[in-house]
């Protein structure tokens, strides 16, 4: 068994799921685990509505095989008012259900996965349109008429976003990170210990930074930043979700992006690009050695992954030039402890 996961649901008049919420999911599940699926006869893989006699059979079972913390999961749950789930994946294949999308994106802003180790493929077939409010996720044919319930009762109804990701921070708090605005990060990001999410900053779903950093910009889908890493504000990183990319942009570690700046290639460690610059794969660059002679011309995808650069725009010409980068910056301790 691939993750298996107790989750609370939100659904339509239908009883078509909306959004799932899993508060311990638990990835590549031991021998305990699956001998009390099996004593509650739940061990297939698939997304199981639990009756009351259902979850009592999972306390049971986990108890026996000693996994105390699964069965006091399923004893609290025994209060829902709501539908509650068991989502057991086989093993790590596409999409092809809402509750099956909703448990890769906690895996994953639980640091259980590393972004871009996880096949996401189905993912936006099987996240429906919702509205998200100040009652959670409702279906948008639902939506006009408990707006006006609401106000009848002397209530407003808040409507958050409409969209198919929710917020991170309305699932999974990560620890040890600041965020500015939690609307600004979608559940399925992957947000290390130490980091600092500024007001103006954003991470989508699968992207997300490995350790601390600070973030004041964009980190596209499939996109990661490693550890001391600093995007200023405005700054952009490529992703692969429009344009028709294939190459995963990732950033290494003690990088700066400077603001309003960004890439669309893969840097190492300890790279810098000067404000206002955007590097392109296809961008002309001088390469200058540490004297500062003219090495060659390329474009920038010929430098992709490479550590040690600072790309900076000549003064006069406006020529983007890359020289040697050997002082990594250092972020501000102070910014990131007990976050």
């Amino acid at each position: 068994m691939f993750a298996v996961a107790l989750g609370l649901a939100q659904q339509d008049a239908q009883g078509s799921v909306l959004a799932v919420y899993y508060p311990k999911p638990i990835l590549a599940p031991g021998a305990g685990l699956l001998a009390g699926l099996r004593a509650a006869a739940l061990d297939t893989a698939g997304v199981h509505r639990l009756s009351p006699l259902d979850l009592q059979r999972l306390c049971q079972g986990w108890l026996e095989a000693g996994e105390t913390a699964p069965a006091a999961l399923a004893s609290t749950l025994l209060k829902a008012q709501g539908p509650v789930l068991l989502t057991c994946l086989g093993e790590d294949g596409p999409i092809a259900e809402t509750a099956e999308a909703y448990l890769k994106l906690h895996l994953l802003s639980h640091r259980l996965c590393l972004p871009n180790s996880l096949n996401l493929d189905g993912i936006f077939a099987a996240l429906p349109t919702v509205a998200w409010t100040s009652e959670g996720a409702l279906a948008l044919e639902e939506l006009e008429e408990r707006q006006l319930n609401a106000r009848l009762l002397g209530r407003t109804l808040k409507v958050f976003a409409v969209d198919k990701f929710p917020t991170m921070t309305d699932f999974v708090v990560p620890s040890g990170v600041r965020m500015g605005d939690g609307s600004r990060i979608r559940l399925g990001a992957y947000l290390g210990e130490g980091t600092t999410v500024m007001h103006e900053g954003f991470i989508n779903f699968n992207a997300g930074t490995l350790a601390s950093g600070m973030i004041e910009g964009r980190i596209s889908q499939g996109v990661v930043v490693g550890k001391g890493s600093d995007l200023g504000g405005s700054a952009s990183t490529a992703g692969t979700l429009s344009g028709g990319g294939t190459t995963r942009i990732s950033i290494g570690e003690s990088c700066l992006i400077s603001a309003n700046a960004g890439t669309g290639i893969p840097l190492g460690d300890r790279c810098t690009i000067e404000a206002g610059l955007y590097i392109t794969p296809g961008t002309r660059v001088t390469l200058r050695d540490e004297e500062g002679a003219v090495v060659r011309v390329c474009k920038a995808r010929e430098l992709a992954g490479g550590s040690d650069m600072l790309f900076i725009r000549h003064s006069e010409t406006g020529a983007v030039e890359c020289r040697s980068n050997r002082q990594a910056i250092a972020l501000n301790p102070m910014l990131h402890q007990g976050a």
